[in-house]
């Protein structure tokens, strides 16, 4: 091997590997990122990046796990099985060895994983995403809403909504004067539920105003998820003005519903 320089053996990995792709009517650009990581780009290079984290996450699925993660989230979704620091710690691992797509080609990429199965897909989904969407254009709002509207579930809308389209209106303002006041007033649930919690941890960011307006707004909703929504925003902004929150409780008492009552107060005497 002392014979080869590091440029000599990518090439001849790149003619074995374009010989192999092209047996089966699949052209790539090979491309060396660095000692360890080759970055295969292509469109269909995206359903074999999925599958090689499919592979990760099949080596470790644990049954039991998966059926006692699938009855918690009401059998909604499939599992593979993986406690959190595992999940997390195999993402990283495959990231470490794979350099993702970008552009429209990244886009692609964190739709088919949301159209996995696989619980474990979304989460790494997400957070695949967070990181990127500080430094990403203004095309993804297309891209956050449909995320929010297929697999919903508390446990993504949540963590879409708080960390994901929280930072996202943050970096593009034109955007939160248009969608939240869209979300407030759809039809579907998940859409007002991410319209009060978008600003969960904007802190003295928060616009109160707008806050308030969609709690009253949808005060009249039986639906759990709507009031658990509107406690926990309450409770959070009462970390930044208790003042506020507990004015705008005791007014508007008779309006709101207990479980939003007791959410917004837990923390204020």
């Amino acid at each position: 091997m002392g014979f080869f320089t590091d440029d000599c053996i990518f090439f001849l990995l790149k003619v074995h590997l374009n010989y192999l792709y092209k047996l089966q009517g699949i052209y790539y650009d090979v491309k060396l990122i660095n000692a360890n990581k080759i970055k295969l780009s292509n469109m269909s290079n995206i359903d074999n990046l999925i599958s090689e984290l499919e592979l990760k996450f099949k080596k470790y699925a644990n049954e039991k796990d998966a059926l006692a993660m699938s009855k918690y989230m009401k059998n909604k979704f499939e599992f593979f099985g993986l406690k959190t620091d595992l999940r997390k710690s195999l993402l990283k691992e495959f990231l470490s060895e794979h350099e993702l797509p970008d552009g429209d080609e990244f886009k692609e990429f964190i739709l088919k994983l949301w159209s996995k199965p696989q619980r474990e897909f979304h989460y790494s989904a997400m957070e695949i995403m967070e990181k990127p969407l500080k430094k990403a254009d203004d095309s993804w709002m297309p891209i956050l809403e449909k995320i929010i509207s297929e697999n919903s579930w508390w446990d993504s809308v949540d963590a879409v909504a708080a960390k994901l389209i929280g930072l996202y209106l943050k970096k593009y303002p034109k955007f939160a004067e248009v969608y939240p006041e869209k979300w407030i007033n759809s039809d579907k649930m998940w859409f007002r539920r991410t319209a009060i919690l978008y600003q969960l941890k904007y802190k003295k960011d928060t616009d109160f105003e707008r806050l308030r307006e969609y709690i009253l707004k949808t005060a009249h909703e039986k639906e759990f998820f709507i009031r658990k929504a509107q406690g926990w925003t309450l409770r959070e902004y009462a970390k930044t003005n208790p003042e506020a929150v507990r004015e705008f409780v005791l007014e508007n008492k008779s309006k709101l519903s207990n479980l939003t009552v007791k959410e917004a107060m837990k923390h204020l005497s």
